[in-house]
């Protein structure tokens, strides 16, 4: 017996939602902007030891920004495949359980080659907390989201110190079911958007000025959780506007097969680095370059293979875990 007051009838399917999807996408862009230089080992200082405008624009704008909106939507992520779950199975959870403890050997073997990458961290903090929270009321996993948020970033200052937090306001998101009624969201977005953007700019202001390293380190995760809410918001509202179809067909390839293209994206900068003279430089518009050649390849790749299968390559694989059956792949 689920928990979960918003589970949908038994045996009924939940449909994929398109803004999701997108914003997934939007997401992994994000990310890999981060994660090149990290690969790359850029350290992105001067002589004096200050920081290049690039790798600074960088901070202000990219860094901390879409980790945290990588973290919510796993968290959001996980009760909506719990609910389409606990529809069609009569033990939900110990799918989840086959399906996290298959993200953590996917992410330790990933770790091999990237040891900053977050699949197996995520796993490890959905053990721990996302699988207990399936017992809990909503509220309760709400007031654990914004509790542990709060302290992630202003007691640890940030990092993976946000997210069981992250991950709880994720899943209760999707417990109050405001994943499935964003298209009658527009105004709340929208205040959220007018609220968020002037304290995103604000709050990247006090983080470029920030020069002691525990100040700079909050200012840098709270700049960075308010800049997320900014773009969040913001990306969503585009959607809804003469954009939408084109961010969607760009971006929603990307996010339903997020895994394979997280995974994929590291073996596609491995291999450019040494060429291109990434390794302990300062190159970043190389790097940019590279990020942007990467989404534009995966994107194109992404919605030819979705043409034909229903599922990513390592999303079938990890669905069939998960399910520990085999799953039909094409369509």
């Amino acid at each position: 017996m689920t928990t979960l007051s918003s589970a949908p009838a038994r045996g009924a399917r939940r449909s994929r939602i398109d803004a999701l999807d997108a914003l997934r996408g939007f997401a992994l862009c994000g990310i890999l902007l981060v994660n090149i230089p990290q690969i790359a080992e850029m350290p992105g200082f001067e002589t004096a030891g200050r920081l290049l405008p690039a790798r600074e624009a960088l901070d202000l704008t990219v860094q901390h920004r879409f980790f945290p909106l990588f973290s919510f939507l796993f968290g959001l992520s996980f009760v909506l495949f719990f609910e389409s779950a606990a529809a069609r199975a009569a033990r939900p959870r110990v799918l989840l359980l086959r399906r996290l403890l298959a993200l953590a050997v996917i992410g330790a073997l990933h770790q091999w080659i990237y040891p900053g990458e977050a699949l197996l961290p995520y796993a490890m903090c959905g053990l721990l907390v996302l699988l207990p929270a399936t017992w809990l009321p909503r509220w309760a996993v709400l007031a654990g989201g914004l509790v542990g948020t709060v302290a992630g970033v202003t007691l640890a200052g940030g990092g993976v110190a946000v997210i069981p937090g992250l991950f709880l306001l994720g899943a209760a998101t999707a417990r109050y079911g405001i994943a499935d009624t964003l298209e009658r969201r527009g105004r709340q977005l929208a205040v959220a958007f007018g609220v968020s953007a002037p304290l995103a700019v604000a709050a990247a202001v006090w983080q470029h000025r920030s020069t002691y390293d525990a100040v700079a380190t909050r200012a840098a995760a709270i700049a960075g959780l308010v800049g997320a809410v900014a773009y969040v918001s913001g990306f969503l509202l585009l959607l809804r506007g003469p954009l939408g179809r084109g961010l969607s067909a760009a971006l929603a390839p990307l996010g339903r097969t997020a895994l394979t293209n997280y995974v994929m994206a590291t073996l596609l900068v491995l291999g450019p680095v040494p060429l291109l003279g990434l390794r302990g430089s300062n190159r970043f518009g190389v790097a940019v370059a590279l990020a942007v050649a990467i989404l534009v390849v995966q994107s194109v790749v992404s919605r030819a293979w979705l043409g034909r299968f229903r599922y990513g390559p390592l999303e079938w694989a990890w669905r069939c875990v998960t399910w520990w059956e085999p799953v039909s792949l094409k369509r």
